[in-house]
């Protein structure tokens, strides 16, 4: 008996900071990469489809579908290396510098005093 099937595999490739397209939040973004591969008893061997590449906003979960060229541009403003994480991250949010093209990255927090006190 010949046991085969596909298995995929999600790895988070950088945490950006980026203005949400649907709640409008500067929040952070996790890029990701899933990869769908053919496995024969249950050893993934090769790719059978193209990797696909997605954000999603911390704040509201909304989920967006990249293309390759996209996240590929995303990784290079951020500084990361394309295909994985920078050395001894492990997929953890990373502090980038200002972004050109953001406005909210380089802002620093505001302090507001709290309406619920008296």
């Amino acid at each position: 008996m010949i046991i085969f099937g596909t298995s995929s595999k999600l790895v988070q490739l950088a945490v950006l900071n980026l203005l949400c397209g649907f709640c409008g939040n500067p929040a952070a973004h996790a890029l990701r990469k899933r990869v769908t591969k053919f496995s024969l008893f249950f050893i993934p061997l090769f790719p059978i489809a193209p990797a696909r590449h997605s954000i999603q906003c911390t704040f509201c979960g909304a989920h967006t579908e990249v293309p390759k060229e996209a996240a590929e541009q995303m990784l290079a403003q951020n500084g990361a290396p394309s295909g994985h994480p920078g050395p001894g991250t492990n997929g953890a949010p990373q502090q980038p510098g200002p972004q050109p093209d953001n406005p909210y990255a380089a802002r620093p927090p505001q302090q507001h005093g709290n309406p619920y006190s008296s």
